[in-house]
């Protein structure tokens, strides 16, 4: 009896370790969920209230410094090589480069894009580059109102007082190492975090934040009329999504509605913004985040040679509006105002530089 009861107690040990072990990536109830479409239709979001604390807490946002007169001498006349933002005055120039430096490099300071011995010369990439995303910027908060509103972005959106954002992606090597008997995985069933470890291509963001291959799912007609939807077509589709709840913090239901995911009638307006916003990404990863490439230095570049480029997650960071919906543009509408001229710094080196490739991860035919 005795030796029975030493066998259960050890077996009940095992079955708790076992336990642990299978749960440990899941989160600890209790959970909470929110309606926010028809009852009896699944339209819900699931919160895990632990988590919301430290959500709040990485998504506040700096206090901006006091207004300045918009009055006096233009930084183009006071400063020499200014080739972005010399209509701002003097005074609102050096507000927003004091800005600018808390929110992309605080340790680092000026020094970081400027030679402090002259700050007029280009020596640094890192002021070509920043130049460039001023105008991206601008460009965001002008000719994409479809996705961030009148809410907008500032430098702090995606940089939150880090040199490099936290979330940025570079082209994988898809370079086949010897003979693989199984064909084109397209990184399937790797432990990637860009979907959540889940078994699904490990990158929906060549072909359709770089690229712009038709994201589908399900074909509406039968074969062999012109049905071109596979389900390998699916499983990029559905790596993409993943990519997208997760940057968000939200269920799929936030964008579609249960009863016909592929429908748009009945569908929660997210939907249309989250369009606009795949749009708008691809937009800025191929007009401003591409053609630097020859600007940045080997070390800033993937394994593939290609320079950081944006996501969802490079604004949202798991919130399913970047900063909780906070804006700062309304303290720093100089951000809002696009220019259009490339820096000359940028366009001699695009001009030099090889024919970037087109994007070759794609869905399987």
């Amino acid at each position: 009896m005795t030796r029975t009861h030493t066998l259960m107690r050890y077996g009940a040990r095992l079955l708790a370790a076992a336990s642990v072990l299978l749960l440990a990536a899941c989160e600890r109830p209790p959970m909470e969920s929110v309606q926010h479409g028809y009852r009896g239709t699944g339209m819900v979001q699931v919160v895990n209230p632990s988590t919301i604390p430290a959500r709040i807490e990485a998504n506040e946002v700096p206090v901006a410094l006091p207004a300045v007169p918009a009055d006096g001498p233009k930084a183009k006349q006071v400063y020499k090589n200014v080739q972005v933002l010399g209509d701002l005055s003097a005074a609102q120039f050096t507000r927003l480069m004091a800005s600018m430096t808390t929110w992309i490099a605080p340790e680092e300071g000026c020094g970081y894009c400027h030679n402090l011995a002259n700050f007029a010369e280009d020596s640094k990439y890192t002021k070509v580059v920043a130049r460039r995303m001023i105008q991206m910027t601008q460009h965001v908060n002008e000719d994409w109102k479809s996705h961030v509103a009148d809410t907008g972005v500032t430098c702090w959106t995606c940089h939150r007082g880090q040199p490099v954002p936290a979330a940025v992606w570079f082209k994988p090597d898809t370079t086949l190492a010897g003979a693989d008997f199984i064909g084109d995985r397209a990184g399937q069933n790797e432990p990637a975090a860009s979907v959540k470890l889940a078994s699904l291509p490990s990158d929906p963001f060549t072909p359709y934040l770089l690229g712009d291959l038709p994201i589908r799912v399900g074909g509406t007609t039968a074969l062999p009329t012109g049905n071109r939807q596979s389900i390998k077509q699916a499983e990029w589709t559905y790596s993409l999504m993943t990519h997208m709840s997760a940057s968000l913090g939200v269920n799929c239901t936030y964008c579609h509605n249960t009863q016909n995911f592929a429908k748009w009638e009945g569908g929660p307006p997210q939907r249309v913004t989250a369009w606009h916003g795949i749009r708008m990404v691809r937009d800025l990863n191929t007009a401003y985040m591409e053609p630097l490439t020859p600007v940045f230095p080997a070390h800033r570049k993937g394994e593939m040679g290609d320079v950081a480029k944006a996501n969802c997650a490079t604004c949202h960071q798991g919130a399913y509006k970047p900063l909780n919906g906070q804006s700062m543009l309304k303290d720093f509408p100089e951000l809002s105002k696009a220019g259009t001229a490339v820096p000359a710094v940028v366009a001699a080196l695009a001009a030099s530089a090889p024919a970037a490739g087109k994007a070759t991860a794609k869905p399987a035919r």
